[in-house]
């Protein structure tokens, strides 16, 4: 109960330690037996104002619900060995994280709690404090056990079993079994999802709110959590132009020049007390490419708004967004503000989860931007490198990354995830200098920082 209240509390409904008291007592006089009474009893004391019920109707759930796994089917006992036979060859046509997942749905074997904090904390739930990320991050952590292919491979398996010569009425019987212990899983992810944010929440330090929201998640983000970042992003652009500015004055020399060593010494008889170094412009020419995608909006949002709050710092920059092609966007962010500037160009884009095509949009840099990349660039890409299964044109990516100075690539997603699905990361990552994970404005911001310090 107590780790309930501190829930409630850091969901916002504001609560006394005298009402908190309250709530202990009556309880105590009325027991918990009967779980509508006990709902009604905590109901009564904590909440006062009925913006607040909402809330703690979502919470209740979670702390004193029912926590047992969703069932889950076995495969047929009556399966004949020669169908076994048959199964376990289907199989083994799959790779192997697809069949490894088929057959703990075949069996009917939940995710253990040490799996599940295993994949909560690969798809980063340590900081999840908000309900409003429960479908998200259930979302991520079934992506990270393979989710997004297991339609493709319960109807591949289907075919296989049909052409090894099994029965349909076998197959139909196998493939309704799979369907239900995957949504069976689907809901233990969900259930483990609500849980653990619910825990969160309970040991939520009122005092780490910016802390909080600054870890939080891109794709996890309010519209008023992104107005904040927003703002967040123009302090936090002041304290790296500071710092850049200093790094740069402490390294401005370049190589001796002899030549004005020489003049200047001339009044020392060549002796050379003034040694003169050749201006070293350590600024950097920036060539971003960001994808506008609904999934990366955010995180690519936020990158431009750096980069436009850091133009002293920068030599020169040429901004392009893409989904399914590519747009020229330094013109959109010349004199506006950046959350404008974006809103704009998704004005001319068509937004969507679906439609990214990265290898189409670097054949439009190459065909008609190729002249913005030479041996002084900085080529970046902001993106997940996800392609929809669409062509990467790696050929034209090794060509820039040959170009220009160096490539660095800032992806929101974990290593775990590259190349799962559509993703085309690990054929990208060869030929980038750095790659940064950026799911969250403090992993950003350390991006951004290391970018400009190596310039």
């Amino acid at each position: 109960m107590v780790h309930f209240i501190a829930a409630l509390r850091a969901g916002g409904v504001r609560i006394s330690l005298a009402e908190s008291a309250d709530a202990l007592r009556a309880v105590d006089q009325l027991g918990v037996m009967n779980r509508d009474v006990f709902r009604y009893t905590l109901r009564t004391t904590l909440i006062k104002d009925s913006r607040d019920l909402p809330i703690f109707e979502e919470l209740f759930p979670w702390f004193f619900g029912v926590q047992t796994p969703p069932p889950m089917q076995n495969l047929p006992e009556d399966l004949s060995p020669a169908e076994a036979q048959m199964l376990a060859r289907a199989l083994r046509q799959l790779t192997d994280r697809l069949r490894s997942l088929l057959e703990r749905l075949l069996s009917g074997q939940p995710l253990s709690r040490e799996e599940l904090d295993q994949l909560s904390q690969m798809a980063g739930m340590d900081r999840a404090d908000d309900m409003r990320h429960r479908e998200w991050m259930a979302q991520r952590m079934q992506r990270l056990l393979g989710f997004k292919e297991v339609r493709e491979a319960i109807q591949k398996l289907a075919q296989m079993l049909q052409q090894l010569g099994m029965n349909r009425q076998r197959i139909e019987q196998i493939r309704q079994l799979l369907q239900a212990n995957a949504q069976a899983l689907r809901d233990q992810i969900d259930q483990y999802a609500g849980q653990r944010i619910a825990e969160n929440m309970s040991q939520k330090d009122p005092g780490d709110e910016q802390d909080n929201l600054m870890h939080r998640p891109f794709q996890a983000l309010s519209d008023s959590d992104i107005h904040k970042l927003r703002q967040e992003v123009q302090r936090l652009a002041t304290i790296l132009r500071t710092r850049i500015a200093l790094r740069q004055k402490r390294a401005k020399s370049g190589l001796l020049d002899a030549k004005a060593t020489i003049r200047q010494n001339l009044k020392h008889g060549n002796v050379p007390f003034q040694v003169k170094h050749r201006d070293h412009d350590l600024k950097p020419k920036l060539v971003a490419v960001c994808d506008l995608s609904t999934s990366m909006r955010y995180c690519s949002e936020l990158m431009l708004t750096f980069l436009s709050a850091l133009q002293s710092q920068i030599s020169k920059t040429h901004a392009f967004a893409f989904i399914n092609h590519l747009e020229y966007i330094s013109p959109d962010f010349a004199g506006n503000d950046p959350s404008k500037a974006v809103e704009q160009v998704l004005d001319r884009m068509p937004s969507g989860h679906y439609n990214t095509d990265l290898g189409k949009s670097l054949k439009q840099l190459v065909d008609s931007h190729l002249d913005l990349i030479d041996h002084r660039t900085t080529l970046i890409i902001v993106g997940d490198g996800r392609n929809n299964y669409k062509d990467p044109r790696l050929d034209l990516f090794s060509l820039l990354t040959r170009r220009c100075r160096r490539t660095i690539w800032l992806n929101p997603e974990p290593p775990s995830l590259w190349g799962t699905g559509d993703s085309d990361m690990l054929q990208y990552a060869p030929g980038c200098d750095h790659i940064f994970q950026v799911s969250n404005l403090a992993e950003l911001n350390a991006a951004i920082d290391h970018l400009l310090s190596q310039a």
